[in-house]
């Protein structure tokens, strides 16, 4: 064997010693232990009847032209107890609130510079960043059957809201039936006296 061929394989030797070499197995454990917070997005009582991808805008009066306020998932929320619809619209990754109003009886949806993916209807109280303002919006969906389906949904939402404002509640039902009955049986009471009255006059 060669002095080259000789310092090739001690080379070779050394190589393979140093892969043997473990690392030191090493654990750190954490200085601050964090616990799991429960994060509510209040929607929490309320049922998704409509879901679909779709892009908002929103008029800017000052400067007279439309300015996107968010792309995301648009819902139509109903409210497990209460019955009553609104519209909540989230940006995507932030999750940020973009549209969150309840649907009220004049609120209608018009086609949007003759587009048939598009709507536009006004908002009297759009509640964003805990301040309820008065808005247009607008919004586009990818097809035309999309914008169809969402202003279906939204036209029923509509009628549902309307028909519920105006439903009486129950409790006032009751006090106006307790006041006819107490009503009813007053005037028998009177027709009753007048009747005795009469009888003892004859």
């Amino acid at each position: 064997m060669s002095d080259a061929e000789k310092h090739a394989a001690a080379a070779a030797d050394t190589e393979a010693q140093e892969e043997v070499v473990e690392s030191p197995d090493v654990q750190f454990t954490p200085v601050v232990k964090l616990s799991d917070v429960v994060v509510k997005t209040h929607e929490e009582d309320e049922d998704a009847i409509f879901k679909m991808r779709a892009k908002l805008y929103r008029f800017d009066t000052e400067g007279k032209e439309w300015k996107e306020r968010g792309t995301g998932d648009v819902k139509l929320l109903k409210h497990k107890e209460t019955g009553k619809v609104r519209v909540l619209m989230r940006r995507d990754k932030t999750l940020k609130v973009c549209a969150n109003h309840y649907i009220t009886e004049d609120m209608v949806l018009s086609p949007n510079v003759g587009s048939d993916r598009s709507w536009v209807w006004n908002v009297a109280a759009d509640l964003v960043d805990n301040e309820a303002e008065r808005q247009l919006l607008a919004i586009r969906f990818g097809s035309s059957e999309n914008a169809s389906k969402f202003k279906e949904a939204f036209d029923a939402a509509r009628e549902s809201n309307k028909a519920l404002a105006g439903a009486k509640p129950k409790v006032e039902d009751k006090a106006e039936d307790k006041a006819e009955t107490k009503t009813e049986t007053k005037s028998e009471e009177d027709k009753a006296e007048a009747k005795t009255e009469d009888d003892k006059k004859d």
